[in-house]
């Protein structure tokens, strides 16, 4: 069973950045698709990127323009670099697979904070 280990979280202010990092236990280079997700307090858990295996990039409307996803298969890490974040952006983020075969079991995330 894959284990995904999602680190980088922190409070930051509005208009900051943050990295976040997802580890994989096994080799990432045979996931077509993975994907950042974040669930906000009494909200739903939803996509806000993914990419591929061959580098296709897509985003949430509410972060294109200020989110990157990036992966390296050689180092099994998923990567979501997030700049001008907003309060809106609150939440614990969680990576996983994405697509037709469903997500592995889910980690325990990290929590990002936007707060002045």
């Amino acid at each position: 069973q894959v284990q995904l280990v999602e680190s980088g979280g922190g409070l930051v202010q509005p208009g900051g950045s943050l990295r976040l990092s997802c580890a994989a236990s096994v080799s990432i280079s045979s996931i077509y698709a993975i994907g950042w997700y974040r669930q906000a307090p009494g909200k739903q858990r939803e996509l806000v990127a993914s990419i591929t295996s061959i580098g296709i990039r897509n985003y949430a409307d509410s972060v294109k323009g200020r989110f990157t996803i990036s992966r390296d298969n050689a180092n099994r890490t998923v990567y979501l670099q997030m700049n001008s974040l907003k309060p809106e952006d609150t939440a614990v983020y969680y990576c996983n697979r994405f697509g037709r075969l469903g997500p592995f079991d889910w980690g325990q995330g990290t929590q990002v904070t936007v707060s002045s």
